[in-house]
């Protein structure tokens, strides 16, 4: 996706504020601003949007809460558990907002991850591979690790209609169009996005069922097979598909999206808080 388009994103509230750069300050202009950070800013941009509602933000959730929300689904759900105090720790933490009964309820969880680190040592002049003769390296698979806790937070909102996990995604592993960098000795090396080398958005697409990338996707879908529903819940996946950084401006407006997609889907159990607020 474009700066272009992910910049067209942005909701009229963000803009209005002048953005990330009205809530961090002069901080704005550093691409470097944790997810985390972001998630906090996207509580300030609802709660100014919706006084009436209360948002928290935590960093954690336990895996016996986990346990706990899959017995209230099915009691044969969430019994095995081996480390009492085992956690997850997304990135950018875990958004909620109370509803009419007192309870928490999940609108945001979100990642950042980079892999990748080819077009750095390209315009630095660093060679790599065993021998240090190489332009590219070989891909790891680090990244893989994020499918843990996007099950757990599947797990967590079984019984919910929604799924606002957001990954976004940056580095050389990740690239969705080819892009050339330039060494510092002339040569120019051409990264191809469809290099089984470097591409590693394919071990990722298994989190959204292979729906497309760039895309809020917080809404579970429901198809119909052999006569039974089956409910999808799965992640909306962001690369920053030219290999450039992510902007921490263009990051909160698709977090501030998924979470307004969030309140919509929890509506009915919002409605007296929402009411309130008119």
């Amino acid at each position: 996706m474009s700066k272009k388009n992910q910049s067209g994103r942005l909701t009229t509230q963000h803009k209005q504020s002048q953005g990330v750069v009205g809530i961090f300050g002069a901080d704005a202009k550093s691409h470097d601003l944790t997810v985390g950070r972001i998630s906090k800013a996207v509580i300030n941009g609802l709660a100014d949007e919706y006084p009436k509602l209360s948002f928290r933000y935590r960093e954690s959730i336990k895996k016996e809460e986990i346990n706990e929300a899959l017995r209230k689904v099915d009691p044969e759900l969430g019994r095995a558990l081996f480390v009492a105090n085992s956690s997850i720790k997304p990135d950018g933490g875990i958004v909620e907002v109370k509803d009419d009964n007192g309870n928490w309820r999940v609108v945001l969880v979100a990642e950042a991850k980079h892999q990748g680190r080819d077009i750095e040592n390209i315009k630095n002049g660093i060679l790599v591979g065993k021998n240090g003769d190489q332009s590219l390296m070989a891909a790891g698979n680090a990244i893989e690790r994020s499918h843990k806790n996007i099950s757990e937070i599947a797990n967590f909102m079984l019984s919910e209609s929604h799924f606002p996990y957001v990954l976004f995604l940056e580095g050389s592993n990740f690239l969705t169009e080819t892009i050339s960098i330039e060494r510092p000795d002339g040569k120019v090396v051409i990264l191809e996005y469809n290099s089984g080398l470097l591409n590693r958005l394919d071990r990722l697409t298994a989190a959204n069922y292979g729906m497309p990338i760039n895309k809020n996707l917080c809404m579970n879908k429901f198809i119909e097979n052999n006569g039974r529903t089956i409910m999808l819940q799965a992640a909306s996946i962001y690369p920053q598909g030219c290999g450039e950084k992510w902007d921490a401006q263009e990051m909160y407006g698709v977090m501030l999206e998924i979470s307004k997609t969030s309140l919509k889907a929890l509506g009915s159990d919002l409605f007296t808080q929402i009411t309130a607020s008119k």
